[in-house]
């Protein structure tokens, strides 16, 4: 029988733009973890996060946009740790469905996006 391999795929201070994550509240914690499918074309709206936040593209290409227009394409096996605070959006810009699953460390009751659609219609 094989032994039991770990990998460390990620440890991080800072998310994917170079940004310091914030500190960690004192307060009792919730961890939340989704799982999202992007069909080819299809992307979220603007939005941010108040929480930290970390995931793995499963499958297909990733892009992530922000709001002053960095980019940053991740594709299946690589892991993400979102930005905190910068209004950002995901889309898929390929030819396969994205599976992407993310987890969530918040402040129990604090949600874990905050949705800007007063800015879709600069998409």
């Amino acid at each position: 029988m094989a032994d039991v391999k770990t990998t460390e795929l990620l440890r991080t201070s800072l998310s994917w733009d170079g940004a310091p994550l914030p500190s960690f509240p004192n307060e009792n914690a919730e961890i939340i973890s989704m799982r999202y499918e992007f069909p080819p074309g299809k992307k979220l709206g603007w939005h941010h996060h108040d929480v930290i936040n970390f995931g793995l593209v499963q499958q297909g290409e990733l892009t992530i946009i922000d709001i002053h227009g960095n980019v940053k394409v991740f594709h299946a096996g690589e892991p993400l740790v979102e930005m905190v605070g910068t209004i950002h959006h995901g889309e898929n810009n390929g030819t396969e469905t994205v599976v992407l699953y993310m987890f969530y460390v918040a402040k129990q009751g604090t949600p874990i996006s905050i949705q800007h659609p007063e800015i879709s219609l600069i998409d």
